[in-house]
């Protein structure tokens, strides 16, 4: 694989969690454990493809919707994740960002992710960004917001406002020049994008698997990438 031609920053949206549990007659939560775990997996995979940015649909403004026991679990996943898999995260320079509404996580989740991200602070790996309680429409909502005060404010004027100025005002903007993915992969054979990156994935390669996350394998990451490869991305040019 030619490490050239590869995706500085890859987004992956990790579905099938719920389905892949039920397939085996379990509880949902243990198909969320098991996608955890392969998190791990997937991450170091990437991490030794030397992928620069690695971002994960973690937990979506909308599954507060899901059932209450569902939730606490999900909200528990980051003390389990950062408590069993620091030191794989520290030992390979691997970098923690949380990109999301971290208002409204409960105090212990908060707390969990943002020692994640002062401890990694420093390290200049890979950057392993969790979308966390994350949801596009939201992200775009309270830029403009922030921009019509900033503009009430007169710190910002209307004619400054561009592209590269509005993209500033999202949560991704901590991403700096990776900020937009290159390539998006969905698992589990669903194709469509629930409400995950709406700015940042304009001109992203999208790439739909049948895998069910916890089945999703470094050897089908490596497939992904090839597709990845083979595609001409134009931009709107010719």
């Amino acid at each position: 694989m030619i490490e050239s031609s590869l995706p500085k920053h890859v987004a992956i949206i990790m579905d099938g969690n719920g389905r892949w549990a039920k397939r085996r007659g379990l509880p949902r939560v243990a198909g969320h454990k098991a996608g955890m775990n392969n998190l791990k997996t997937i991450a170091l995979a990437a991490n030794d493809l030397h992928i620069k940015a690695l971002t994960v649909y973690a937990f979506s403004t909308e599954n507060w919707r899901r059932p209450q026991q569902e939730v606490q679990f999900l909200m528990n996943l980051p003390v389990d994740f950062f408590g069993s898999f620091m030191p794989d995260i520290q030992a390979h320079n691997v970098r923690i960002l949380i990109t999301g509404f971290w208002q409204q996580l409960p105090s212990k989740t908060r707390q969990v992710c943002q020692r994640a991200v002062a401890e990694t602070a420093a390290n200049t790996g890979m950057i392993l960004n969790f979308a966390f309680n994350y949801g596009g429409r939201s992200d775009i909502l309270q830029a403009v917001q922030r921009i019509c005060q900033d503009c009430q404010n007169q710190t910002l004027s209307p004619d400054q406002i561009s592209e590269a100025t509005f993209a500033r005002y999202l949560k991704s903007a901590q991403l700096q020049d990776l900020q937009d993915p290159d390539l998006l992969i969905r698992t589990s054979g669903e194709e469509r994008m629930s409400n995950f990156y709406l700015w940042e994935l304009a001109y992203a390669e999208l790439v739909f698997v049948p895998e069910m996350w916890p089945d999703y394998s470094p050897t089908n990451l490596q497939r992904d990438l090839q597709v990845f490869q083979h595609r001409n991305r134009r931009f709107g040019g010719l």
